[in-house]
């Protein structure tokens, strides 16, 4: 309570997260006003900061996530203090935060960051685990190194990087898709990915990109604390063995959901014989297991514990409770095209908002770690756009969906509709596939070519990228777009 009651008082500028949208926006308010003292507000005492930033591209990019102790941010932002704690109100008209703690902080503006929480099955299971933050993966960990099956459920990014870094311990693998990482590619990508689920994974060179902080127990704000969302290298070293052996024992199940979470008992009393892991197997499943998972599909599954990875849901509900911010279907606190809400002086970024203007033909929201940034950074710049009542144009990144990420140990890139999001039936698609080397597929309607998906090192991402957006009728050159024996980048370059 005391260092709330030092951080009391007025703030130019007020960010609500400890996320990379949050702690990006705080970096760039310090940039741009040194003389303003601008505070960050955050639930956790690490923070997600942004390092080893790369622009590949002019739309693409790559960076790694480092988490930090939250004080390290007012030694690298002199003129930003951080104030740990949770906020339990919020006065709009009042220009006004309380936090749990009892403490009031007034703002002239303020960006909220809060992110999103997993959609966890069955949430107060305690044998389903939703992976979200730097603890929930600590928790995992834990549980990891005692197990000989797991249930992932989910198609998403953190459920497919899941799902090839898991060793020694049988996986099932339900999603409610009929091919895996729907979520990002195609079912012609799914094919070109799925020899990676029973071969043997490459043991990471070089050293742990992320730094590591331990924190006590004593530290938070308390148990329903959460932290900010992994960033792109979450991964990236982290111990998943369990107790089974071999390398990669996955079996995935189609076109399901989760019906049910039984108990021994439960299984017992119903006169259900849980499915055996291997089609081979003929033999019926003898092992009892401390939880069951019941399928959609018939099928029922023993495992240790489960994995709830199905994606997140924007975290502003403590803030409608005393403000009438515009709420957009999918729960996510509605901005205009300068990252502003509809209550006055209020801005947001990153999973917690959703756009809400007219976006440009080739780009796209996704709740990625890589938009979080940008929206950070561009909310912060419109804020002081606004106090200096200065006009701002909208950032280039809002041009173009761009996003880099790694999936079965190959660099993916997305750039553009990839998947072909809105343009209905009228398109084409052109495919090259280099079994376990390259997958290349470009969208293209009325000649144009609408987005892309490059799986492997193809070196074709910036050529590409400008294809897109210079709009080039590409209509006479047909399939020879894609032929290996042209090199796209003598065209175009």
């Amino acid at each position: 309570m005391a260092e709330a009651r030092i951080m009391e008082g007025s703030y130019m500028y007020v960010v609500i997260g400890g996320g990379i949208a949050g702690v990006t926006c705080a970096e760039q308010l310090s940039a741009l006003c040194p003389e303003e003292q601008i505070l960050l507000v955050t639930s956790s005492p690490l923070i997600k900061a942004v390092t080893n930033f790369t622009k590949i591209s002019r739309a693409l990019e790559e960076f790694d996530v480092e988490e930090r102790p939250a004080s390290s941010m007012q030694t690298q932002c002199t003129n930003v203090q951080v104030l740990q704690c949770t906020v339990d109100s919020l006065d709009a008209a009042d220009h006004r935060l309380t936090t749990r703690e009892g403490s009031t902080v007034a703002y002239r503006k303020l960006c909220i960051c809060t992110g999103g929480q997993p959609k966890v099955i069955a949430r107060d299971n305690p044998y389903v685990l939703g992976i979200r933050d730097t603890e929930s993966v600590v928790t995992f960990q834990k549980r990891m190194s005692g197990a000989k099956r797991v249930v992932v459920v989910g198609n998403g990014g953190i459920a497919t990087e899941l799902v090839y870094e898991i060793e020694g311990c049988q996986v099932v693998w339900a999603i409610k898709d009929d091919a895996i990482s729907s979520t990002f590619v195609d079912a012609g990508a799914a094919e070109f990915f799925l020899p990676q689920l029973s071969a043997e994974k490459e043991t990471a060179k070089g050293p742990l990109k992320r730094h590591k902080y331990t924190v006590s127990s004593g530290t938070g704000g308390g148990s329903d604390t959460q932290g900010g969302a992994l960033g792109p290298d979450w991964s990236t070293g982290l111990m998943m063995k369990g107790q089974a052996e071999g390398s990669h024992n996955i079996r995935v199940e189609y076109k399901c959901e989760v019906d049910g979470i039984l108990t021994p008992e439960q299984v017992a009393t119903s006169g259900r014989t849980p499915d055996a892991f291997l089609e081979t197997q003929e033999f019926k499943e003898t092992v009892s297991w401390p939880v069951y998972v019941s399928l959609t599909n018939g099928k029922l599954y023993g495992c240790d514990f489960v994995i709830s990875a199905t994606g997140v849901t924007p975290n502003a509900g403590a803030f409608l409770k005393t403000t009438s911010f515009n709420v957009a279907e999918d729960g996510g606190l509605k901005v205009d095209d300068h990252m502003r809400t509809n209550v006055p002086d209020i801005y947001a970024a990153g999973d917690v908002c959703t756009a809400s203007w007219d976006p440009a033909p080739h780009w796209l929201q996704m709740r990625l770690w890589s938009q979080a940034r940008q929206m950070g950074a561009y909310a912060a710049k419109c804020m002081v756009a606004n106090v200096r009542q200065e006009p701002i144009s909208q950032d280039f990144c809002f041009e173009l969906f761009a996003h880099a990420t790694r999936f079965f140990g190959y660099k993916v890139v997305l750039l553009g509709k990839f998947n072909a999001q809105g343009l209905g039936s009228d398109y084409e698609m052109l495919l090259r596939m280099t079994k376990g080397e390259e997958y290349v597929k470009a969208v293209l309607k009325d000649g144009r070519m609408q987005g892309a998906v490059l799986i492997g090192e193809t070196d074709l991402e910036e050529t590409f990228e400008n294809l897109i957006l210079n709009k080039i009728d590409l209509s006479a050159y047909g399939e020879n777009l894609l032929d290996p024996n042209i090199d796209i980048e003598d065209y175009f370059d």
